[in-house]
């Protein structure tokens, strides 16, 4: 990754407070930045390009894991949880990375200016893939991040450099995954419509089935091209979704066990319990305590 990417974004996570993630002014655009490896997290992706500049990191998307290091991306094409960890970073050399997240409708604007369609080859494949990140591609994301320096240019120039990411990206090496996943074409638009309504009804008891006819597919075909899009089966999908939705409920709205579990769509406590521990590796008030006490250590440090 370039020295000149490596120094904006050190020099702008030096000047902040508080803790990363830096949600920045740059719509789309997030900065992060540790000083050490980190345990594991569950978090949900959105469609971006997640680009390590120093360090590394891994995440697993059901049982499917990428590595990727400085220099590299992950590029997620559907919204999906995660589990993700910092696995290369210290005080000397912490870990730095740039999150652009896609704007759909810029990627459509940009496709449909193409001079040459791009050929996809119809078959369903995994809605993420880690590519390497130089030339023009590394160039954009240098210009993006500098635009934190220059507030009065972001509502200008922001989009011409998102423009340019987007064709960037449609036209490399793995032009034909972007359009055919972020975009919705094929089965894939079938799996992304049916994970549009099982994101909106987590909470809800849903059926295989009704998901199936939402994706105009078999409950067996369904199944499978759910599975190959996102690495894991759809109650697994809306399993995560709940749990991370109700850690959320904890943490941010001080909801307590019961009403966190209520609310996601559980109907036993006890099984939220389990289902909770074993995904976060904590019971819910322990790890709920644990969260807020590193809040609580971050607002002490800066205030």
């Amino acid at each position: 990754m370039s020295d000149a990417l490596r120094e904006v974004v050190t020099r702008y996570t030096d000047a902040q407070s508080g803790a990363s993630p830096f949600v920045t002014p740059v719509p789309g655009l997030t900065i992060l930045r540790s000083n050490e490896e980190k345990m594991p997290s569950h978090l949900i992706f959105k469609p971006a390009l997640c680009l390590v500049v120093q360090g590394a990191k891994w995440t697993m998307f059901g049982d499917t894991r990428f590595d990727y290091r400085a220099g590299q991306a992950l590029v997620v094409s559907v919204e999906m949880p995660a589990f993700s960890r910092i696995a290369q970073a210290s005080p000397d050399e912490p870990y730095l990375g740039v999150i652009i997240q896609f704007d759909l409708a810029i990627m459509r604007e940009v496709l449909e200016a193409l001079n040459t369609p791009l050929k996809t080859s119809g078959e369903l494949g995994m809605g993420v893939f880690v590519r390497d990140i130089d030339g023009p591609l590394a160039d954009c994301a240098l210009r993006i991040v500098r635009l934190l320096g220059e507030p009065e240019a972001i509502p200008i120039l922001t989009s011409s450099i998102m423009r340019e990411i987007c064709y960037r990206l449609l036209t490399g090496p793995n032009g034909a995954e972007v359009a055919r996943i972020a975009l919705g074409n094929g089965h894939a638009q079938d799996i992304i419509r049916a994970i549009h309504e099982l994101r909106g009804r987590f909470a809800e008891t849903v059926r295989i089935e009704d998901l199936a006819l939402t994706a105009q597919m078999s409950p067996s075909a369904f199944h499978r091209q759910f599975k190959t899009l996102t690495s894991m089966t759809p109650l697994q999908y809306q399993k995560q979704m709940r749990l991370l939705e109700a850690r959320r409920l904890m943490v941010t709205d001080a909801a307590n066990v019961d009403t966190a579990s209520y609310q996601v769509g559980y109907e036993s406590s006890s099984q939220f319990s389990r289902e909770y521990a074993r995904m976060f590796g904590a019971p819910p008030r322990r790890d709920i305590a644990r969260l807020r006490a590193i809040a609580d250590d971050w607002e002490r440090s800066f205030a």
